[in-house]
């Protein structure tokens, strides 16, 4: 009795294992009939885009400086001349919305001297300086010169700069359309350079995007004293606009595949 009890037993054992054995694979097996999928093959290429853009916005930056024995005469004397200043190039044609305060500074002024007894140097509060800087930016590019002459003629004893530039909303266009010119660029060069080894595009793995590259403005009117400025009083002052040269990059990795 005990015997044919072991044997059932035995039997038992022997069914499930061989079940477990059909319905659960081995690692081994299962590693098997899993593919292992391939290295993609891509080729990476920079493209370029550049033009020239004929600049929307006229930018001047200049001012008024006064010197005086006490603050409150510099000032005084600063604002007066300034008045007259916004006036005068209001009058060229500047309205109120395009004139904005760059800087407004008050400071001491002193000299040195060496005393005769001790042979020491020492300073000495002179008077106290007022400087007023103003910009003026402007879709209004003829009036360059205008403004220059006025706001020297009124008192403008310093000229820090005059250059065109793009405004932001031209600079945003340009950057956009100079962007997706440097992409067709580097997805020519990919597609130039895979026909010979017989690829060809079939996907993009990545895209890096420069930033826009536009050259620093160049000063079209340098800073003068007041003999230079007011020698030029006599004549208009020449400002002429030019192209500024505009450039940007695109770098693309593309997945590539043998035809």
């Amino acid at each position: 009795m005990k015997s044919k009890q072991l044997i059932a037993t035995i039997t038992a054992v022997l069914v499930i294992a061989v079940t477990l054995s059909v319905v659960y694979p081995t690692e081994a097996s299962a590693q098997e009939v899993t593919p292992f999928p391939s290295r993609e093959k891509t080729i990476s290429v920079t493209g370029t885009a550049a033009t020239q853009v004929e600049p929307d916005l006229l930018h001047l930056s200049f001012g008024v400086e006064t010197q005086e024995k006490t603050a409150k005469e510099a000032l005084e004397a600063n604002s007066s001349l300034m008045n007259a200043v916004v006036t005068a190039i209001k009058s060229a044609g500047i309205s109120e919305d395009e004139i904005s305060t760059s800087s407004l500074n008050i400071y001491p002024v002193y000299e040195s001297y060496q005393e005769k007894l001790t042979g020491h140097y020492k300073q000495e509060l002179v008077g106290y300086k007022v400087s007023n800087i103003l910009n003026v930016d402007t879709k209004k590019l003829g009036l360059a010169a205008d403004i220059i002459d006025s706001a020297v003629s009124s008192g403008v004893n310093r000229v820090d700069s005059v250059y065109f530039t793009l405004s932001p909303a031209k600079h945003l266009q340009v950057k956009d359309d100079l962007l997706a010119k440097a992409v067709l660029n580097a997805k020519s060069k990919a597609e130039k350079a895979l026909s010979p080894l017989e690829h060809h595009i079939i996907g993009v793995k990545y895209v890096s995007l420069s930033e826009f590259g536009m050259p620093s403005p160049m000063p079209m009117y340098a800073a003068f004293d007041m003999a230079e400025g007011m020698a030029m009083k006599s004549a208009p002052t020449p400002v002429f606009s030019s192209d500024q040269d505009v450039s940007t990059t695109a770098t693309v990795v593309f997945i590539i595949g043998s035809n």
